[in-house]
């Protein structure tokens, strides 16, 4: 009996030994995963817009110019406040001092004969119907400088949560798909990433603003989102 079980006894703990490698290859086996990655969008029309404009004067001399410039900038400044837009809503984007030089004749070297000025605010219009009005009043004033107009979503950031959502539901949708195809079923969500998307896309329609003067289109903005989900297979 002695001899019996000094033989088993080798033989069991080999087999012990065999069933914790078995343990370990299947705890250290690859996971079955699914990673889809998929977009959400949400409409939206814009409700303010940010319009750059300012004054560009010429003088004999740069105080010449200056002093033009400043007495034109300031009547812009002052109807933009007379439209109702807040001081804080007015932000001096760019001022210039630059010389102005005569086309040389062949052989000279070109010549100061004045100096230009420039002067440009950007303004946030957060009520689009006074838009018109607002570029109007600007060119009576004397602004003679334009550098654009963009529409904007003040509030992109929480309508952006729609886009996630759909971005999501999409998301589980493709991979539903994808498991099933792949005879498997989809189990828990292992990571979740946010993609940066894309900026907002103006897709402008047939809506004009109501503006006495200059006939404004706001069109419309579409926010998106964009999301990188991975499964759990089961």
């Amino acid at each position: 009996m002695r001899s019996l079980t000094a033989h088993l006894r080798p033989a069991l703990a080999g087999l012990a030994f065999l069933g914790s490698i078995a343990a370990v290859n299947a705890d250290d086996a690859p996971r079955r995963t699914v990673t889809v990655t998929a977009t959400g969008t949400v409409t939206v029309e814009p409700d303010q817009a940010r319009i750059s404009s300012g004054v560009t004067s010429e003088g004999v001399t740069a105080r010449d110019a200056l002093t033009q410039n400043s007495a034109s900038m300031q009547k812009v400044i002052d109807e933009l406040k007379g439209s109702g837009i807040d001081a804080k809503d007015i932000q001096t984007s760019s001022f210039r001092v630059e010389p102005r030089y005569t086309r040389p004749a062949e052989g000279e070297a070109p010549k100061i004969d004045g100096y230009t000025v420039s002067n440009e605010v950007q303004v946030l219009v957060r009520d689009l119907d006074k838009l018109g009005d607002i570029f109007d009043r600007l060119v009576t004033a004397g602004a003679n400088r334009s550098a654009g107009l963009n529409f904007e979503v003040s509030k992109a950031e929480t309508l952006l949560d729609d886009a996630r959502k759909e971005a999501v539901a999409n998301a589980r949708r493709r991979a539903e798909l994808y498991a099933a195809a792949a005879g498997a079923g989809v189990g828990e969500v292992l990571t979740i990433t946010e993609g940066a998307g894309e900026p907002p896309r103006p897709i402008f329609e047939a809506r004009a603003m109501k503006a006495q003067a200059a006939p404004i289109e706001r069109g419309t903005e579409t926010l998106e989102a964009s999301v990188t989900i991975t499964w759990a297979l089961k």
